[in-house]
Order: structure tokens, then sequence, then C-alpha cells
């Protein structure tokens, strides 16, 4: 039986109308599910930039042992002073969003945390771009706020075995010990050095070879989110 236009038109909106229905009612199902993951993975890159170990503990408890080592979180503005001192609301803050703000009206957050000898570190967020899409992490330091304890870096889309390396081990060890000021106090950040940097040189990491571009967007990105604590960081020392 043949049937008519009508017919195949209202039978094709109907369908249409079922399959967008079933993709909204699956999304909504799994937000919470992706959402957690998100939450999770943001703790797992946090607890990474202090060296905890966190590759082996199982998903479920990453949250419990986030919460052993990250004790507490603050926002800060440009100028230095806290501005939010509810530790979720400070972990639910965006980097990406707050970038694309006036400097004046960031919100920065700073993590706190203690690590098994019972010295404080502090944890800084990173935001920035490689060659082909934004690249991310956190960099924490020493109670000197100076000496870089460790880094967790990662990208969205850049050339694999190349900028790609950015998230590897290989890496991202090799910053640990650097100092982002010389011995006046001066801020230099850390550079990303092409060809190697010099064994003895306390604020330079080897570049990626073959991935230039990307490392100077990493040297670019640390240099410009630490900028933005500098105001903080003269006021913790001080302290």
């Amino acid at each position: 039986m043949e049937h008519s236009n009508k017919y195949i038109f209202i039978y094709a909106i109907i369908m249409v109308v079922v399959v967008a229905v079933s993709l909204s009612v699956v999304a909504v199902q799994l937000k919470p599910a992706q959402e957690d993951n998100i939450r999770i993975e943001k703790m797992q890159n946090i607890l990474t930039s202090v060296n905890v170990p966190i590759a082996e503990v199982p998903k479920k408890e990453v949250i419990e042992v986030y919460h052993k080592y990250i004790t507490s979180a603050i926002g800060i503005n440009i100028n230095g002073d806290v501005v939010e001192t509810n530790a979720d609301k400070v972990f639910a803050v965006d980097l990406a969003n707050e970038l694309k703000k006036k400097p004046e009206q960031q919100i920065l957050p700073v993590f706190f945390a203690t690590l098994d000898n019972g010295d404080t570190a502090y944890v800084v967020p990173l935001r920035g771009k490689g060659l082909w899409g934004p690249v991310w992490g956190y960099i924490s330091f020493k109670t000197d706020f100076n000496t870089v304890l460790g880094t967790m870096f990662d990208h969205k889309g850049e050339t694999p075995g190349l900028g790609a390396e950015i998230n590897q081990a290989w890496f991202m060890d090799p910053f640990k010990g650097k100092t982002i000021y010389d011995k006046d106090g001066k801020f230099t950040s850390i550079q990303i050095v092409k060809g190697g940097a010099p064994d003895d040189d306390p604020h330079g990491v080897d570049a990626i070879s073959g991935g230039t571009i990307t490392s100077k967007g990493v040297e670019k990105m640390i240099f410009d989110n630490l900028s933005s604590y500098q105001a903080f960081i003269n006021k913790t020392k001080k302290q």
C-alpha cells in the first residue's frame, strides 16, 4: 500500500520528535555522571601537581584523597585581596571564563595543600593557548611560594608525539625545583628553552623537540597566569 506524501511527512516529524526527546532524556540522565567525572578529573589534576600518586587510586576514593591533601582554597583578585573563602565555590571557578573578564573582575583560585611532611604548598591553576587549541594545568609551589613543587599540564588538540607531550612526566618533572624569582626577588617565571636549558639554570627547562610553539605556549601560560598572582604572592611572603 502506498502512503501519501502527507502521511510520510507526519511520520517523519513524529520520528524526529521522538528521537529528539529520547536524546534529551539521555543527556539529562547522563549529565550528573558527566559533571562528577569532570569534578574528579579536576581533583586528580590538582593532586598530580603536588606529586600525590593518584593513578592507581580508585575513582570512588579520589574525593577522600583530595580532601586529605587539599585542606583549603581561596579566591583572590588582581590586587591580592581575598574575595572568596568558600572552598567549594573556589573549586567551581572556571578559569577559562574568568580570563575572559577584565582583570579587576577576575576571581583567581589558590589551593592550599598539606603535604605528608606537614609543609604547606600552594597550587595555582593555569590556562593558555597552544598550537591548535587551549592548554591548561596546575603549578604548585613549596612554602616559599617560589620553588616549584610540581606541575600538571594538558591540552585539547596538540600534535601527537610533539606538542601533545606536555602531559608526559618526562616534560613535567624537570619543572620541579625550578624557581620563579631570581636571587634579587625579581619575577622571572619559567623559561622553556628550545635546544635545552643549561643544567644549572634555576628558571629554565627543555622545550619539546619539534613542539616549539606548544612549548612557548606553555611558557607564556605560566608567565601570564603567575603575573596575575604577584600581588598575592608578595603579601603572602610578608606574613
